[in-house]
């Protein structure tokens, strides 16, 4: 499932590079702040690969708008997670910032619940008159 997260560049860590058994990786983080409520959360994102170059045409202070997908491991009974983005882009200008809900097919509104079951004031009041009530006050 891809995630969407719309906020400024704030910061760009440095590129981080190794080699593994399949060869070569290179990674870059970035914190993006969203604009989207009272309190802005920072959020901090990893590219891989060729991608990161794509991060390379952005300045901080820019609105993006970052694809994601959300990953957690278990290493040593911790567990951490990793947003991933894979897809980089200037934010619309009409768009302040925030988190933006994953895409989802269509469906179709609900309708409002009936109110079939559900009792009257006047059988209501029917069933608990002045003569049925028990009280002693």
């Amino acid at each position: 499932m891809a995630f969407e997260v719309v906020g400024k560049l704030i910061k760009v860590l440095p590129e981080v590079t190794g080699q593994g058994k399949n060869g070569a990786w290179n990674k870059q983080e970035f914190v993006l702040e969203t604009l989207d409520s009272q309190y802005p959360k920072k959020v901090c994102m990893s590219i891989w690969g060729e991608k990161a170059s794509d991060l390379k045409q952005f300045a901080d202070g820019d609105m993006l708008k970052a694809t994601f997908s959300a990953e957690s491991r278990e290493y040593n009974d911790r567990w951490y997670t990793e947003l991933r983005a894979f897809r980089l882009e200037l934010a619309e200008s009409g768009n302040e910032g925030g988190y933006v809900a994953p895409t989802r097919p269509a469906t179709q509104p609900q309708s409002a619940p009936t109110r079939q079951n559900q009792p009257t004031q006047a059988a209501f009041n029917a069933a608990f008159d002045e003569e049925s009530n028990d009280l002693p006050f």
